[in-house]
């Protein structure tokens, strides 16, 4: 049974969206710093790999190809949120009923993780695109790790402010409680992502030669 290596690095990616939108509202400790609680979202361990295929796809299709599959990733998104609100405003059966109030907590709290997402990676992804492109306009085909983890770094920022931001402030808690919170977030969570993309370098090396021995052969 032959799976086309795009439609698998398609399927992966939409994968991690729908993980992250699904279940990227739980928070965790990462690290405890004279006594200053640094946390992160569970959304850590996936969000990293949409960037790097952003920029596999990139780097063997073209900017415009890759652009096509944020646009879908965009309607995932859209999808979790409208189907999330759909799901949660439905009268439960009842047999249902016991179960309501936690299924609405979870999947209300998808909706608006959604709503946050979909904002954050508008800006992020194309931002991601953008600097890998003209980062490659300015060094050529050379550089590929420069390339990767800039443009990573860069729209991860971004991403991790807007998410965190519309994600998890709360409205009814004072603002210098939700600014202290909200930097225990994006701060560590920008650097363990920017630790991951490194990680992940040679893995783009890899996804790159691996996806373009396909392009290649077919082209042949």
């Amino acid at each position: 049974m032959k799976i086309n290596k795009l439609d698998l690095l398609i399927s992966i990616y939409i994968f991690c969206i729908a993980v992250s939108e699904l279940m990227g509202g739980k928070t965790f400790p990462v690290l405890n710093i004279f006594g200053y609680q640094l946390n992160s979202s569970v959304a850590i361990f996936v969000l990293p790999i949409v960037y790097s295929i952003n920029d596999v796809i990139t780097e063997v299709f073209g900017p415009e190809r890759t652009r096509s599959l944020v646009r879908s990733g965009l309607i995932v998104v859209a999808l979790i949120l409208l189907f999330s609100l759909l799901a949660t405003n439905l009268p439960p059966s009842k047999r249902f009923e016991p179960n309501e109030k936690a299924y609405d907590a979870i999947f209300t709290t998808s909706a608006r993780i959604a709503g946050a997402s979909l904002t954050a990676f508008a800006l992020a992804e194309f931002l991601d695109v953008l600097i890998f492109v003209r980062i490659r306009q300015k060094l050529g085909k050379s550089k590929l790790w420069l390339r990767n983890n800039l443009s990573n770094f860069l729209a991860q920022f971004i991403d991790t402010a807007v998410f965190m931001s519309l994600a998890f402030y709360a409205l009814d808690k004072p603002f210098g409680n939700n600014i202290n919170f909200m930097w225990s977030l994006i701060f560590p969570y920008w650097l363990v992502k920017c630790f991951m993309s490194i990680i992940e370098t040679p893995f783009v090396y890899l996804g790159v030669k691996w996806l373009r021995s396909e392009n290649d052969s077919k082209s042949n």
